[in-house]
């Protein structure tokens, strides 16, 4: 009795377990979300390289659940945090930032989330007008709001040596 009630337990887990996820997204779904992701990587580079690092704030989502990370260390574990980085501190030491993506990968997961990631360059300009160079690659899951597209969380890697 026992080796059936398992081999029923087993089939139900398989029969459960191989029912079509109702998160699954058809061909248009994935391709109409990547469109959107590269359009907010697009924005988000355009934007900060215009206006500098205020322009940031406009593409982190709002919430408790952002956070940044930078070469293995956690940066920014909050949107608070990373908004009072960015208005008292980032534009202050920075004149201006010149971003660009290459390689952009996405991986549409649900209607509402996905994963980004990129090859980045940054020519970042203090306010001392010394322009340092920075690149690397960057993975991110984005989310999609009310406001569209927004990073919730990101991780920049910088290549070693620069």
């Amino acid at each position: 009795m026992k080796f059936n009630l398992t081999c029923l337990a087993l089939i139900l887990c398989l029969f459960t377990s191989c029912q079509q996820n109702p998160a699954t997204l058809t061909t248009e779904q994935v391709t109409a979300e990547k469109d959107s992701v590269l359009r907010l990587a697009d924005a988000t580079a355009k934007d900060v390289s215009a206006r500098g690092p205020i322009a940031w704030l406009d593409h982190f989502e709002n919430s408790p659940h952002f956070f940044m990370a930078n070469d293995g260390f956690l940066a920014l574990p909050d949107y608070k945090t990373a908004e009072s980085f960015v208005k008292e501190t980032l534009v202050k030491q920075l004149r201006s930032i010149n971003l660009h993506w290459s390689a952009i990968r996405v991986e549409a997961l649900t209607p509402e989330f996905a994963i980004m990631a990129a090859n980045y360059y940054e020519d970042i300009t203090d306010n001392t007008n010394k322009t340092t160079v920075y690149e690397g690659y960057l993975t991110a899951t984005v989310q999609h709001t009310a406001k569209g597209w927004k990073f919730l969380n990101v991780h920049w890697s910088g290549k070693s040596g620069k």
